[in-house]
């Protein structure tokens, strides 16, 4: 009788906390440092949730060790919908089969709340080199490996590069920069060739004519550079990548705290003006159900692991 007393109480306070939902700020974790996309992003969205919820929702930086730390300390925080993770391909795609050993379980330790975006990557040239082509490129490394660059050891534009030898079969020697910055510039300045990276990170050097796009990794073409082929149409339907990000909670958050915080966050990013911002920055909104979000990451870890093992990287 009393451990029914002890459940019932449970039930009832469980249910009283959820209809007074949310009665202080929420806080919104994001794994890298601010002025990027995924900052960016945090922030815009968090803006409009913040209105629908009359909470402020604050967006906290918690950078480091390729978003362990901030993925870490939201796994181990309270689960009542008040502490949320902007998560990516980098802590729930890639990353996970980087570590030996993570401090929690990518999957067991969180539950999906939504996809918020996705930022289809690019593949660029030097524009002073004279291959024109993703086919050029490859028939090119035959005979001489071509050096590509990337933001850092594990992250999605190295693991494109590392996709796209897998699949085509090119001889690519990876150069890693500490930040998207400095390998643009040095693919820019002829010391690197090829880079893959999201549009907003290369755009400005496509349009002056100082890098040559040759393809996106993307089932349709990038709204930012039109005129690039997906590897799709150019024979190579296995080479989709995107920076994506979405929000996680703790794995125990009642599902009517994520169901609510869905409804939101689904109605946000269907707002026209947030839909312009996201896209003018060459990112697609991508509302949709926690479900379906759930589904989405166990993809992604399933395509990335056999990536990552061909490429032999591992991170400490």
């Amino acid at each position: 009788m009393r451990a029914l007393f002890a459940a019932l109480l449970l039930v009832a306070t469980t249910a009283l906390a959820q209809g007074d939902y949310p009665n202080r700020p929420l806080r919104l974790v994001v794994t890298v440092p601010p002025g990027g996309a995924a900052d960016f992003i945090a922030r815009l969205v968090g803006s409009k949730l913040s209105e629908a919820l009359t909470q402020p929702v604050v967006v906290e930086t918690k950078a480091g060790a390729s978003g362990t730390i901030a993925a870490d300390a939201v796994a181990k925080a309270p689960a009542d919908g008040y502490t949320l993770l902007q998560n990516s391909i980098t802590t729930h795609g890639i990353g996970p089969h980087l570590y030996a050993k993570l401090p929690y379980d990518p999957v067991k330790d969180f539950a999906p709340v939504s996809m918020l975006a996705s930022l289809p990557l690019v593949m660029t040239i030097n524009a002073d080199l004279p291959l024109k082509s993703v086919a050029e490129v490859v028939s090119y490394s035959k005979t001489k490996p071509v050096s590509f660059a990337s933001s850092g050891n594990g992250g999605a534009p190295h693991m494109a590069g590392e996709l796209f030898k897998s699949v085509t079969g090119a001889d690519m020697l990876h150069v890693p920069y500490k930040g998207s910055g400095p390998a643009v510039a040095d693919v820019v300045g002829g010391r690197v060739q090829v880079m893959f990276d999201a549009a907003p990170a290369l755009i400005a050097h496509i349009r002056s004519g100082k890098l040559r796009v040759l393809a996106a990794a993307s089932p349709q073409r990038n709204r930012v550079v039109p005129e690039a082929p997906t590897f799709a149409e150019l024979g190579f339907p296995r080479i989709p990548v995107a920076l994506w990000y979405g929000v996680l909670a703790p794995a125990a958050t009642p599902a009517p705290l994520v169901q609510r915080l869905n409804g939101e966050i689904g109605k946000a990013l269907n707002n026209p003006e947030v839909r312009e911002r996201l896209q003018a920055q060459g990112a697609e909104p991508m509302p949709g159900a926690p479900e379906a979000f759930a589904a989405f990451m166990q993809e992604e870890l399933a395509k990335w692991a056999p990536v990552v093992k061909q490429a032999g990287v591992k991170l400490d």
